[in-house]
Parts: structure tokens; sequence; C-alpha cells
């Protein structure tokens, strides 16, 4: 958008309101993910064969469960709190606080996302496949969630 201000002529207040803009517009991609998840696993239980599960299964179903409901708790707080908060002149302190609530709500949806491939891939496949498939995919979700950020912070902070 050629009429926005460049972030280094922003004011402190139109950092945050982009800031809190951007935080938001990111929970509206994140969150109906996690909310369709939470969906299927609270059908999965009144499922017809739901009762020939494992121990296995059904632990780490609960672990899928309710790694899923933290995710969407977190996740929807942060737009709570502004909710609550956003005539108090304090949106530094909403963008903060909502940031560190959507890396908690992520990494819980982490969680949950191992759990559902290991619950899924164990009751298709077999337990060996489930735990490769996991581990696969927890390689894949460290790199690209947490890693490929932390690496570009590093770089930057080298360039300086």
């Amino acid at each position: 958008m050629p009429d926005e201000t460049p972030p280094e002529e922003e004011t402190p207040k139109e950092r945050a309101d982009r800031e809190l803009i951007e935080l938001l517009n990111e929970l509206r991609v994140v969150l109906p993910g996690v909310t369709v998840l939470l969906a299927f696993l609270l059908a999965v239980p009144f499922a017809n064969g739901w009762t020939r599960v494992t121990s296995f299964q059904r632990d780490v179903f609960v672990v899928a469960f309710l790694s899923t409901a933290v995710a969407v708790a977190l996740l929807t707080a942060p737009s709570s709190y502004h909710r609550l908060r956003f005539r108090h002149g304090d949106k530094e302190r909403i963008v903060r606080i909502g940031n560190r609530l959507s890396i908690a709500g992520i990494a819980a949806s982490a969680v949950s996302l191992e759990a559902v491939v290991l619950l899924v891939v164990d009751s298709v496949v077999s337990r060996g496949a489930a735990i490769g498939a996991a581990a696969a995919l927890f390689g894949v979700v460290v790199s690209l969630w947490y890693g490929l950020p932390l690496w570009a912070r590093l770089r930057d902070r080298s360039a300086r």
C-alpha cells in the first residue's frame, strides 16, 4: 500500500495500532483451523468403534483434546483482552500480552497436531509408523514454526 508510513517513521501509537491489527489478523488465520480440530475431537468419542481403542490411543486422544482446547483458549484470549482493555490507552501492553498468548497458543496447537497425527496413524497403520510420522512432523513444525523465525532473528542480529 503506497500511502502507508514506513515503519521507521511511525509514531509509537501508529506502531502499536499496526502491530495490533497484524496480531488480530494472524489470529484470524490460525484460530479457525484449531477450532475445527477441536470440533472434530469433540465428536471422536461418540463415533462407532471408539470403544475398540487401546489405552495408548485413549491417552493420546486426551492429550490431543486438552491441548487443542488450551490452544483455542490461548488464541482467543488476545481478542478478549483487547475487547476488555482497548479504551484504557495501553495498546502496547495489549500487543505485548497478545503476542505472548498467541505464541503459547501456537505451541499448544503444535502439541495437539502432534498428538492427532500420532493417534490417527497409530489407528490406521501401526504404532511404529505413528511414532515415525509424529517425529517427522515434529521436525517440520520445529523447523518452520520456530527454527525459521529464530534463524532469521540471528541473521538480522549478525547483519547489524
